[in-house]
């Protein structure tokens, strides 16, 4: 599946986040930051446009209602951020730590996450189209009642992943993995799975497999 990436201007200024608090608005667009921290803040209504954002730690800030347009994030900590009431399009994800992020009730759009630790995040009753976890470790993480529409896991690791009352009907998680997964049997109608996972599954159900 292909993905529309962000579309960044190649001129850039160079911000710290805390400029924020100096616009008249609380918007950050057409620059680049690097190693500013922006931790245990509370925010409403922030708007992120056309940004390439590097090491950069949000942990605990509360950033409901976000709208973030356009960005890359790299090497970023928004563990236990609050991204509540979000919309989330073309933007990218690289190699952060989103542990206890949450994402209730949101809207994501052409979104990559990639090589990044999400555990513990929650998302529910949330819209995902067009998204793509990466190599990334989603244990416990919370996808209840979500609308998935062109939602790919390669290679992640689901374990103990919350999918009740959403439908994985045409979700791939053939190449991910898990000990257990939260989901009911009609959510799983098809679901692609690999042969390991349907004895996985089979088993859940309580049925015995002879060869």
């Amino acid at each position: 599946m292909k993905i529309t990436i962000p579309k960044i201007s190649p001129e850039l200024v160079v911000k710290n986040f805390s400029d924020i608090y100096y616009e008249e608005d609380p918007i950050l667009e057409m620059c680049t930051i690097t190693n500013s921290e922006f931790t245990n803040e509370t925010l409403n209504r922030v708007r992120l446009m056309n940004a390439v954002i590097k090491n950069c730690k949000f942990t605990n800030t509360d950033f409901s209602n976000i709208d973030i347009t356009d960005v890359v994030f790299e090497n970023c900590d928004f563990s236990n951020a609050n991204l509540s009431g979000s919309s989330i399009h073309r933007v990218e994800f690289l190699n952060s730590k989103l542990l206890g992020t949450t994402f209730p009730e949101s809207s994501f759009g052409n979104v990559l996450f990639e090589n990044s630790i999400l555990n513990l995040s929650t998302f529910g009753n949330s819209k995902l189209e067009k998204i793509i976890f990466k190599d990334v470790s989603l244990k416990s993480s919370d996808f209840y009642d979500c609308k998935f529409k062109n939602v790919e896991f390669n290679t992640c690791n689901l374990d103990g992943a919350n999918f009740e009352q959403t439908s994985l009907k045409g979700i791939d998680i053939s190449s991910s993995q898990f000990d257990s997964l939260v989901v009911s049997i009609e959510d799983l109608r098809g679901c692609k799975v690999s042969t390991q996972q349907a004895i996985q599954f089979a088993s859940l159900l309580g049925l015995v497999i002879k060869d």
